[in-house]
């Protein structure tokens, strides 16, 4: 292992990547951490320059892209026989090797993850900045749960250089837009393909488009329709299988056409799903009728669906003292042991009350005959509360 590259001083290596080596360095001016991809320039001499150039047209083009989904490049340079990028060393792990433990994630998290991934392409498209190679292994999951898109304006220069020693064009076949596998000239549409099939296969667990060869995968992202994601996944909404659809489009212009749309179709989606708090949980007595010690009626909350109208007893002897007659109420009293609201209570609180009653429960005004009704609901409802509150 080398241990230098420019001035930045080798510690360890990372990994192959599609290039060459990939390094964990320390730039010593800031003292930084930084990861350091190399590539070959093991060209012939014409090839060589040719293809120098573009590296640091493209490199210095993806350098200035300052996004928070998106890996910054600090540095590109020349040592020999090898350029070099040197770029934000990130502490998490690729979705790739998450997917290959997990297989499918939640839902959930499969839209939290693609839509910051579509939030930088996005930024990146808007700045005529393609990636070429949208894929699980290139996208960097931090431990906060931030993503990170890396290789920006990397993957193009790969495959000029494997199209000028071989003739063959280098990608990654599962996530190939058709445009790509025919060899037509591509846009931003093309890195929503990719999106769209990483996106399916975090919700099912493998890719659309399956071959045994290079060539058969090719076949079947030109001809194949996959099945909805729903289909091997019964947790994906029907919403969601409309968005992967619209994203794996072979036309062109039935695809989504930049991915700010995508995004906001994403985060619709997102925002459909359940969430843990909105959850509606059996109700118990132990749960919904404990109190804190020294905690006052007014704030309690009683999980019965009632209105604030029977927060407490008092309450509901101002509404009996209101629906029901003297003796009634007095008896009614006596089984509370509450003190029959005055007058004024009754004027001050009665008809607010009243209203949040019956704006509740659809109930209209009741006659005196429906007095006695009202207070037979309300007896069982406070014989309930109270054998809860006993029990």
């Amino acid at each position: 292992m080398i241990s230098q590259l420019g001035r930045y001083e080798i510690v360890s290596e990372l990994g192959q990547g599609a290039m060459g080596v990939v390094y964990k360095a320390r730039d010593p001016l800031i003292d930084r951490e930084v990861a350091i991809k190399t590539i070959n320039l093991s060209l012939a001499l014409e090839e060589r320059e040719e293809y120098e150039a573009r590296f640091y047209q493209e490199a210095k083009a993806a350098g200035r892209l300052g996004h928070p989904n998106i890996v910054t490049i600090y540095d590109v340079g020349r040592a020999g026989d090898i350029a070099y990028i040197a770029m934000e060393y990130l502490h998490g792990r690729e979705l790739r090797d998450i997917l290959n433990e997990n297989k499918t994630l939640p839902v959930a998290q499969v839209l939290d993850i693609i839509i910051q991934v579509a939030q930088g392409l996005a930024y990146a498209h808007e700045h005529e900045i393609v990636h070429r190679d949208v894929k699980p292994s290139n996208v960097m999951i931090i431990r906060d749960g931030h993503v990170k898109i890396t290789d920006f304006g990397i993957a193009r220069m790969a495959s000029a250089a494997v199209r000028t020693q071989t003739g063959m064009v280098l990608g990654s076949p599962k996530y190939m837009s058709p445009e790509q596998v025919l060899g037509k000239l591509t846009d931003q549409r093309s890195d929503i393909f990719s999106l769209g099939v990483m996106l399916y296969e975090m919700l099912t667990g493998q890719v659309p488009f399956i071959g045994e060869n290079v060539n058969a995968i090719m076949y079947q992202t030109l001809n194949a329709i996959p099945s909805p994601p729903s289909n091997a996944n019964p947790a994906v909404p029907e919403m969601l299988n409309y968005i992967v659809a619209k994203a794996l489009a072979k036309d062109l212009d039935a695809r989504y056409q930049n991915a700010s749309e995508l995004v906001n179709d994403l985060r619709a989606c997102r925002e459909a799903l359940p969430r843990d708090t909105e959850v509606v949980k059996p109700v118990t007595r132990s749960a919904t009728m404990t109190r804190s010690s020294g905690e006052d009626d007014s704030n309690s909350v009683i999980a019965l669906g009632l209105s604030s109208s029977f927060d407490s007893n008092e309450a509901t002897m101002r509404l009996a003292a209101m629906t029901a007659s003297k003796e009634d109420v007095e008896e009614f009293s006596k089984t509370l042991r509450t003190e029959r609201p005055s007058l004024t209570e009754i004027n001050k609180a009665g008809p607010k009350s009243s209203a949040a009653y019956t704006a509740r429960n659809r109930v209209p005004a009741q006659s005196n005959g429906g007095g006695y009704l009202l207070l037979i609901i309300i007896g069982l409802i406070v014989v309930g509360l109270i054998s809860a509150l006993i029990f």
